[in-house]
């Protein structure tokens, strides 16, 4: 989540599961349509992120509490969602979907479950095919990187987290409300103002940020920069091409106050101190605060075809 033209493109995490298991279903599902969070009385808009699932502390079940169609897609068969072509509208409706399965479920297993409900509830219909798209790679920019190596931290769970403060957030000297730090919590989030974007990550590989980037750039963008760690790191941008992990960005609620997008938590970094400063480009934002940049190419990549999905979902 790059080679020439006649190259087929093969990238870690773009390659399809197996046929689906028919007998691969949910123990219980519930689907039902889901609303746009109204602003809090800070402002903000927080949608919270999917969870759950394979490989978390909550193996049993998941609950995604405002997924759009194209996430459920690229979810169920382990692609990115630029290898998703289908109606506008998958970006559009979103849905709550809550489900149960064993807590001994695999990843692959998990996905063919997904599908199957898909199939069920929304009657998808799909076929493989494969198309020439421009994509990235992730380098080292002259200078070397800008990154910050990650300390050890313990995890802290949601748990641990203290409440935000009651009250409109201070806005910081980088233009963006001055939000508590979540220590020892590794990820990436994303903030969302009028004409620009932060995004804070804590614990990331290059790995990890080239995948956020795929999404955010709804094109392939690989690793080549040779890091291995981990590092903490900050990027402020002029968010043209941001989309978030379950859809577009919402809009800034009325006010001009923030919108947080989907995601995880994060750290700290630097950035543009000063909040009336023109915004970087994404591309100039990397080179310059992270000392990275993103180099264009072009490859065939698989894609999913939606022939077939209802807008509506049956009854649970």
């Amino acid at each position: 989540m790059l080679r020439c033209a006649a190259v087929f493109l093969c990238l870690a995490g773009l390659a399809f599961p197996q046929a689906s298991d028919k007998s691969l279903v949910f123990d219980a599902a519930s689907v039902k349509s889901a609303e746009l969070p109204t602003p809090d009385g800070r402002g903000m808009i927080r949608i919270n992120p999917p969870s759950g699932g394979p490989g978390t502390n909550d193996p049993g079940r998941i609950h995604y509490p405002f997924a759009s169609l194209k996430y459920l897609l690229f979810t169920a068969y382990g692609v990115k969602d630029f290898q998703i072509s289908g109606p506008s509208w998958l970006d559009t409706e979103h849905f709550e979907v809550t489900a149960t399965m064993p807590a001994s479920t695999t990843r692959e297993q998990f996905r063919i479950m997904l599908q199957n409900l898909l199939a069920e509830r929304f009657k998808l219909a799909i076929h493989r095919d494969s198309k020439e798209l421009p994509n990235y790679t992730l380098l080292v920019a002259k200078g070397g990187p800008k990154l910050k190596p990650s300390e050890e931290t313990q995890a802290k769970s949601d748990a641990d987290t203290p409440p935000p403060p009651s009250g409109p957030p201070k806005i910081g000297p980088d233009g963006f409300p001055d939000l508590p730090p979540i220590g020892g919590r590794a990820g990436i989030f994303h903030i969302m103002m009028p004409g620009r974007a932060k995004m804070v990550a804590q614990e990331q590989t290059m790995q990890d940020l080239a995948g956020n980037l795929s999404n955010q750039l709804a094109k392939p963008v690989v690793d080549g920069t040779g890091l291995t760690g981990k590092y903490d790191f900050t990027l402020i941008y002029l968010p043209d091409q941001m989309n978030g992990p379950l859809g577009p960005m919402p809009p800034p609620p009325p006010g001009g106050g923030p919108a947080v997008a989907p995601g995880g938590e994060g750290g700290r970094g630097t950035g543009p101190s000063d909040s009336s400063e023109p915004m970087p480009t994404l591309f100039a934002a990397l080179q310059s605060q992270l000392g990275l940049k993103l180099e264009a190419k072009k490859g065939q990549v698989e894609i999913i075809v939606v022939d077939h999905l209802e807008k509506t979902p049956t009854e649970n």
